[in-house]
């Protein structure tokens, strides 16, 4: 740090430690305001411009230096001043004071945060140079955070100073009259029926009421800056119109026709979207069929002598297909008009906030609506890898097309879907290579969970690339190969069909919101506030095209929020809890979390303690031939509160929804523990887990005196 930072800083320093030594703050109460205010009205009538001078000093020097007794100090304007020269001089003195500390914070810290913090504060930045203006004026207007903590902050964004000082006047303007105007009743008061004076009391009221009407204010700016450029309709065909009839669009829909609201639901391609489709039904009938196998060839462990099949690929495809048609019912057309909701099969547009264009097989029409709501899903998400354009490359979406068992498949990529499919497959007797360019597998959990999964699939044959980047497709003599790099060495890895498994992109082109500019986050998904909504106050998304997960069940907890607020958000908006989130990966050992896991515990500086229990001791995993696997807790240091759970082996998935409903509803693992549990089942481990904690909790103290009692007992 260069030697005039540490100067001033050394200044302001000395400055703060002067304030509290000399205990100068008691000046800076309402009780000295009102015990000095005779004294103080007689020096500004004898000295008015160096009463002004001096108070608008003092008040500079506090603000500036983030020191407490800004809001006395505000009163004693209205108090000494009244409110027209009370509010003038407050509202300079405080922005001066505002911008001198945020020119301090700007020249002391922000090159030491940029280089520490480079890449976060590039996109504050960004932010802040597309909307500063706005967010410093809805801080202002709605002090969120404490102004002198707002002032700081600014500090260290790329915010322009000239920005900063008048955004600051204008916004701190309405709550400095409300300010002074109640100095003004407070100077007033003489006695005890002062304080029920209707003046007073108005000012109090006005003292209580400004931050709900500022909040009206600011919403009802945010209204015209968004909606300057649109028309709005008269009256409205809808109350709600959804795109997407995915698990977000379809539980939306739903719960608006519920509370009899007249929606309509927009669907361009199949109903129940990629989870019945494409996603999480298909995968799950497949990976039964597959499991069905891996237990076959377990054959002697169960006292099998003999045990073989043939597996027929086309007809096991077909079953996955089944499947879908037997769901299929649950999300369908007829169901959902059934429940009141009107659905259009066609592709939506939206061409203005309230009014979407649908082009269907018999034409277009377009439709108006109070709000929208956006659950228009996501794609597999395709590398620019030179080469696999002309490779007849295989996603998510296409892979349930086959019906040919591919001999050598190349799988791209080691989240969850690229972990299921890994596994089925080889499991079907393909001749498996999973390409990772990550050290290992699953790297969102702990390194356990994914040394766990890769042993089976090394058992299973699959040969593990972990630690290779896919650096280019091309045909060799007419067989494909991947070059990857690991190790700074170039691989070739022959394959017949590859299948691509890196991610999802959410799908945010092509209906309208380009042209609207509702705005995207750095993720590529639609950005949304707590409750669900837009930039446009009256258009909502939900599931995989907002984040910031992508799971059905999320999806659908976000549908909840999103149609609520979207069809009462006038009387009351609810924001979108995501304190527990549950997710489980289908391979075989199953592994499902909810909460923390360790490396986001450290990651994040949360302090925790961790118990293990081990399924391998678990009786009816012995007996079923499962045991293998564990259970990990996370709990607050010393409390048996629960902030993350991780479950490894046999329906873990299952397994896991005893820690959801327990830290939903804040159930320590006391309470799991003296909870019967059927023997023998699995659901054992979970009670075993807590008795681990509490074994490790155990109160030696109090258990060595009941040790002597017992001892004095037997004597």
């Amino acid at each position: 740090m260069k030697l005039s930072k540490w100067l001033l800083l050394l200044l302001i320093a000395v400055a703060v430690a002067a304030f509290i030594a000399f205990d100068l703050h008691q000046y800076l109460t309402l009780e000295t305001l009102k015990t000095k205010q005779a004294d103080i009205e007689a020096y500004r009538s004898a000295h008015p411009a160096l009463a002004i001078t001096v108070y608008a000093l003092v008040y500079i020097a506090v603000t500036g230096l983030s020191l407490p007794g800004a809001t006395v100090l505000t009163l004693a304007g209205g108090a000494i001043f009244g409110l027209l020269w009370g509010s003038l001089i407050v509202s300079f003195a405080s922005t001066i004071g505002a911008t001198l500390a945020f020119l301090a914070a700007r020249f002391v810290f922000r090159d030491a945060v940029k280089a520490r913090f480079e890449k976060r504060l590039q996109t504050i930045d960004e932010g802040i140079a597309r909307d500063g203006a706005f967010y410093l004026f809805t801080l202002r207007l709605v002090p969120l955070f404490p102004f002198f903590a707002i002032n700081l902050a600014m500090g260290l964004t790329a915010l322009r100073t000239w920005t900063f000082y008048w955004v600051s006047q204008v916004g701190m303007l309405a709550g400095t009259v409300v300010y002074v105007n109640a100095g003004t009743q407070l100077a007033r008061i003489d006695s005890l029926s002062g304080i029920l004076s209707p003046a007073v009391l108005g000012a109090f009221v006005l003292l209580g009421l400004f931050p709900l009407i500022a909040k009206k204010m600011v919403e009802a700016i945010r209204r015209l800056r968004v909606y300057r450029h649109w028309p709005k309709p008269r009256q409205f065909d809808n109350n709600l119109i959804v795109i997407g009839a995915g698990s977000g669009g379809l539980v939306t829909a739903y719960i608006a026709a519920a509370v009899k609201a007249k929606v309509t639901l927009i669907e361009k391609h199949k109903m129940g979207g990629d989870c019945l489709n494409t996603g999480c039904v298909p995968s799950k009938a497949l990976i039964r069929s597959a499991k069905w196998l891996s237990h076959l060839k377990r054959h002697e462990e169960f006292g099998i002598k003999q045990a073989q099949a043939d597996v027929d690929f086309a007809a096991v495809m077909e079953r996955v297909k089944l499947v879908i048609k037997t769901i299929e019912p649950h999300d369908s057309i007829e169901r959902y008009r059934g429940l009141g909701v009107e659905v259009v099969t066609g592709e939506a547009k939206i061409l203005t906030p309230w009014e979407v264009q649908v082009t269907t097989a018999e034409g277009v029409k377009k439709l108006t609506t109070r709000a929208i709501v956006i659950a228009a899903g996501a794609r597999p998400f395709v590398p620019p890898i030179p080469g696999l354009d002309k490779i007849d490359y295989l996603t998510s979406d296409t892979i349930w097309n086959l019906r040919a068992l591919p001999k050598r498949l190349l799988v791209l990529g080691g989240g969850p879907i690229g972990c299921e499919l890994t596994q089925c497959f080889a499991r079907l007797g393909s001749r498996v290579t999973q390409v990772e360019m990550a050290e290992r597998i699953l790297a969102r959990e702990d390194p356990e969970v994914s040394e766990t999964v890769m042993q089976r699939f090394k058992q299973e044959g699959v040969d593990m690339r972990v630690g290779h980047t896919a650096r280019e497709f091309a045909v060799e003599n007419g067989e494909n190969i991947l070059f990857a790099e690991h190790e700074g060495q170039t691989v070739k890895i022959p394959f017949d069909q590859v299948l691509v498994a890196i991610g999802r992109a959410a799908n945010v082109t092509g209906y309208g919101i380009e042209e609207l500019g509702i705005k995207l986050s750095p993720r590529n998904t639609i950005a949304t506030d707590p409750f669900q909504c837009t930039n446009y106050p009256n258009i909502y998304a939900v599931g995989d095209v907002a984040g910031p997960y992508q799971f059905t069940h999320t999806a659908a907890h976000q549908a909840w929020y999103a149609a609520v607020n979207a069809l009462f958000g006038g009387f009351k908006k609810f924001r979108t809890d995501y304190s527990v989130i549950p997710w489980s990966t289908f391979t075989d050992p199953e592994a499902a979390r909810v909460g923390l896991n360790e490396q986001d515990a450290r990651q994040q500086g949360v302090a925790y303690e961790a118990v293990t229990y081990g399924i391998d001791d678990l009786d009816r995993a012995i007996a079923d031939g499962e045991a293998h696997g564990f259970v990990k807790i996370l709990t607050k240091p010393g409390k048996d509160q629960i902030i993350g759970v991780t479950i490894v082996g046999e329906h873990a998935g299952d397994l896991i929804a005893e820690f959801v409903l327990a830290m939903k509803h804040g159930i320590g693992l006391n309470k799991v523990l003296s909870t019967i549990h059927i023997y023998p089942t699995l659901a054992e481990a979970n009670k075993y887990a807590a008795g681990v904690w509490k074994k490790a909790h155990a109160p030696e103290g109090l258990l060595r005196w009941v040790a002597r009692y017992h001892r004095w007992r037997r004597r």
